[in-house]
């Protein structure tokens, strides 16, 4: 599982398709997240990612000290699926997406993601499986963590 965490202030996707897209999800101060599976994943990286997300202590405490999680601070999550974190391009300048998990493992981890940390987080917005989406944030910080959990 690859997911890349950003400290947000705001955060929207769209889905494309009409003049102004649809958006499906929205929040203010959080977490938005993008995440790949990968063809090995399973229950065991949704968890992991799930209680990472939830633990990651990337907000300021009092002191300004990254020392709190988005529940310590009430905030939100926004969780969009992203199969070109898997991007290999050590063969050229056309990237390969061969390390991504097939769509259907895709869409039911990506699933089992939301399912999760809805039953565990009061805010969790998402994005379309699959969908064209025009994602837009303010990075606060800015704070972009990478993450790979296998």
């Amino acid at each position: 599982m690859i997911a890349l965490v950003q400290r947000v202030s705001e955060a929207r996707v769209e889905v494309a398709g009409a003049t102004t897209g649809e958006i499906t999800g929205e929040i203010g101060p959080g977490l938005l997240v993008l995440m790949c599976a990968e063809p090995a994943d399973g229950p065991a990286q949704v968890s992991k990612l799930v209680d990472k997300l939830l633990k990651l202590r990337i907000f300021s405490d009092a002191a300004g000290k990254m020392n709190l999680s988005v529940q310590d601070v009430g905030g939100a999550l926004l969780i969009v699926s992203q199969f070109t974190l898997a991007a290999d391009t050590t063969g050229g300048n056309r990237p390969s997406f061969t390390g991504a998990a097939p769509p259907e493992l895709g869409r039911r981890l990506y699933e089992e993601t939301l399912r999760q940390a809805r039953e565990r987080h009061p805010v969790v917005q998402a994005g379309v499986f699959g969908a064209d989406m025009q994602v837009h944030l303010v990075n606060d910080g800015p704070v972009t963590i990478p993450l790979r959990l296998n």
